[in-house]
């Protein structure tokens, strides 16, 4: 069982006084950890380890090096009690879980993770992270909250208080894979210990969204590709943006907005899915290559396929608000070109990713090769994709019931 003692190291410092530190002794070897205190020799008993009377503040010192002592050997405890081998670098890992404010905060703790976010360029994400936060700190009684507090019980409470403030399941689902991302980097940076990990027993599965993934057909994809624009011209970026998307297996937004003429050969086009660093190789097909022609030829100068970067060196701010900005552009139009098609369903951005895995399917090609054009890591995500198709076949068989 290892020792402990206060002890006063006779290395003098510019002030005359002399570094306070907590010794530990284990199989003849001992280990200094040093305290924030210094002393004179006049003001320290050597023999209890602490400040003596000639000390001013020695009863309030005295009590904090008594709180770092228990601590220690709490933690010492802890080995025998858990049955561990002791260490050094053991010990010294567990009291920098003590020390370390970040562990203390969770609210530090995001603050730094949203500044490193938005130093790396990751402004969309740093968005949700600080959204989360602000979020959290509503719920939360006092303005700071210890990860130990942080527990299942806790998110169960938040959960609720969002679910009585119009919370979705979809939008709740969000904020707690937000946070347990937060907890999993201060579990690898070893600020906290896992044992405390709270989604253990609190489960985010269960929150899933209600909204039906809508998907168009290759009739309505067909309609918006022929459709005469030359009365409507204000679309026809839009128009190009959704059928691009649309034959490049679902290429989204940020990654179309990224896209350079250095990404594309011949035959083929090139890139790193932004969301989730898969690497994708497309053939360039003829809808494809229009499209890919009408750009080169009505923006020669550019490094970027199409009309939304339009200056180089833009900050990650500069180009997430010009992305949002076109974005949003992008969706209203093609509420027009919904209009105008005569298509029942809503029609956004996202919807021609939904509607490629759907044709796809109608084509009788196997999830297996779906997810793999996608490039989902699990078959589970691109059967989500297909769930609305899966339902249609349903109403159809349903539908049998009443012919003769």
């Amino acid at each position: 069982m290892p020792s402990i003692k206060i002890v006063l190291r006779k290395t003098k410092l510019h002030s005359n006084k002399f570094p306070i530190y907590l010794r530990v002794t284990h199989l003849r070897k001992s280990k200094h950890f040093r305290t924030p205190f210094n002393s004179t020799i006049k003001e320290w008993n050597n023999k209890t380890g602490e400040f003596n009377s000639k000390h001013e503040n020695s009863t309030q010192n005295n009590r904090v090096l008594n709180k770092f002592k228990s601590k220690v050997l709490k933690i010492i405890n802890n080995f025998e009690i858990d049955d561990k081998d002791f260490s050094f670098s053991a010990l010294e890992k567990e009291l920098r879980l003590f020390s370390n404010p970040l562990q203390n905060d969770v609210f530090v703790f995001f603050d730094t993770i949203i500044k490193e976010m938005v130093d790396s360029g990751r402004i969309g994400t740093s968005k949700v992270n600080k959204e989360t936060s602000n979020s959290l700190k509503k719920f939360n009684k006092g303005s700071t909250l210890a990860f130990e507090a942080l527990n299942a019980d806790y998110l169960y409470r938040y959960e609720v208080h969002l679910r009585k403030r119009g919370g979705t399941s979809g939008g709740i689902g969000v904020k707690m894979r937000t946070i347990r991302a937060i907890y999993n980097l201060a579990i690898n940076r070893d600020l906290i210990k896992e044992a405390n990990y709270p989604f253990k027993i609190y489960k985010i599965s269960k929150l899933k969204g209600s909204s039906i993934k809508r998907a168009l057909g290759m009739t309505d994809i067909t309609i918006i590709e022929t459709f005469d624009y030359s009365t409507n011209p204000h679309l026809l970026n839009a128009r190009n943006y959704f059928i691009f998307s649309f034959y490049t297996r679902g290429m989204n937004f940020t990654d179309m907005m990224k896209l350079k003429w250095d990404n594309i050969s011949k035959e083929r086009i090139y890139y790193t899915r932004s969301k989730t660093n898969y690497n994708f190789s497309i053939k360039i097909i003829d809808p494809i290559k229009d499209i890919l022609t009408y750009y080169k030829n009505s923006n020669p100068s550019t490094q970027y396929v199409f009309p939304i970067l339009l200056k180089e060196n833009l900050t990650p701010s500069q180009i997430d608000n010009r992305k949002h900005k076109v974005l949003k552009q992008f969706n209203t139009s093609l509420k027009e070109i919904r209009q105008l098609c005569d298509i029942s369903h809503n029609i956004t951005s996202y919807v021609a990713r939904h509607s490629y895995a759907t044709c796809m399917r109608k084509k009788g090609v196997s999830d297996e090769v779906i997810s793999a054009s996608l490039g989902h890591q699990e078959l589970s995500t691109t059967k989500a994709y297909l769930k609305s198709f899966e339902d249609f076949e349903v109403d159809e068989a349903c539908d049998l019931l009443l012919t003769s």
